[in-house]
């Protein structure tokens, strides 16, 4: 099975193709002819031609949003390094399902659906509206053994994909990535290390809160994780089944499905970037597809960032997770959008345009 896996994720992989640069250049001469300085908003004018690229149209369309919010708990957290236990990764999960969680109301906000998924919470779900992707209850604790098998890291990387396909078959045209899962700041903080060849204590943070003594236990958890398992950061398979999480797992899957499917996806904070750099190893042309929405509180978020070649335009000091911060994106592209679709050109107004200087 793990073969199957591996020779269908290459095929699909195979299919995908950089964003259409000819729409691109259109986007931006488009951009140029708006009647305001060239340039002048910044990194949302480079995503709306980057989102126009994707749509493969001049005329993008951000009318359906999705957050597709992978939950899943983690092994690791019997090693002390979460002021919280496994229980609340369930609690929260049932939430996202109700439209309690802090996701759902700026989502209401931002006028976006929030899809929750168990890919591999601990307890059972009985709360309707949670899709069960279920590969397995939990990780194990990659401290002693590795989180995953490679099958069960490529099983969830597939549903991440098989939930891209469908969302685009719904009629999404832009899908945001989140994740609930306790522990999952020390997952991602260990499949960043790796995946960016940085030290553990260059990338690992306080997460939802630690003490420095306990900031100081999770950096050697990491490190003792890293050196028992010693993955090669050329193979990300086996570097999420040796220190990743089931919702890293099947973000980078969603990622992947992004770029299949030729539909954007906005990612959130350190964990999702943890996904998003496995993403990049199995198929480089995955970055064309990722829009960034704030750097976070994590120190991993900057270097993960620089390695994706994406520049982020919220600094807030975010750390909710849950695709909070992805969701804060969403009214800004509609505002930019806006003035893309409907600002009056140079020509309109019989005024000469701005000239372009490097």
């Amino acid at each position: 099975m793990e073969q199957y896996y591996r020779q269908q994720l290459e095929c699909l992989c195979k299919n995908v193709r950089p964003g259409d640069t000819d729409i691109m250049e259109r986007s931006r001469r488009r951009w140029d002819g708006i009647a305001k300085p060239i340039g002048g908003l910044g990194l949302l004018e480079e995503m709306v031609t980057k989102i126009a690229g994707i749509q493969r149209r001049e005329e993008v369309c951000l009318d359906r949003k999705g957050v597709v919010v992978f939950c899943a708990d983690n092994g690791v957290v019997e090693e002390g390094v979460t002021q919280t236990d496994s229980s609340v990764t369930a609690v929260v999960t049932g939430n996202l399902a109700k439209g309690i969680a802090s996701v759902n109301r700026m989502a209401l906000v931002a006028g976006a659906d929030v899809l929750p998924v168990d890919i591999g919470v601990a307890g059972e779900i009985s709360e309707p509206g949670v899709e069960n992707c279920k590969i397995g209850p939990g990780t194990a604790n990659l401290r002693r053994e590795p989180a995953m098998s490679a099958e069960e890291a490529l099983a969830a990387v597939h549903e991440g994909i098989r939930i891209a396909s469908g969302m685009k078959d719904a009629g999404y045209d832009i899908l945001a990535v989140g994740e609930m899962g306790i522990g999952n700041t020390t997952t991602g903080s260990a499949v960043a290390s790796v995946m960016l060849g940085e030290k553990v204590e260059n990338v690992t943070g306080r997460g939802a809160g630690l003490s420095d003594g306990g900031l100081q236990k999770k950096i050697q958890v990491i490190r003792e994780a890293i050196r028992l398992h010693n993955p090669d950061p050329e193979n990300p398979v086996m570097v999420l089944a040796a220190l990743g999480g089931f919702d890293i797992a099947g973000m980078c899957g969603l990622m992947l499905g992004g770029a299949i499917y030729r539909i954007p996806v906005v990612l959130d904070g350190m964990i999702s970037m943890a996904a998003a750099l496995a993403a990049q190893k199995l198929c480089p042309a995955v970055t064309d597809y990722l829009l960034p929405s704030h750097v976070g509180k994590e120190p991993a978020c900057e270097l993960a960032l620089k390695r994706l070649g994406l520049e982020a335009p919220i600094h807030g000091r975010l750390a909710l997770g849950e695709g909070t911060g992805a969701v804060l994106l969403f009214p800004m592209l509609d505002m930019a959008e806006a003035v893309y679709r409907q600002n009056s050109t140079f020509a309109d107004i019989r005024i000469h345009a701005y000239e372009k200087f490097q």
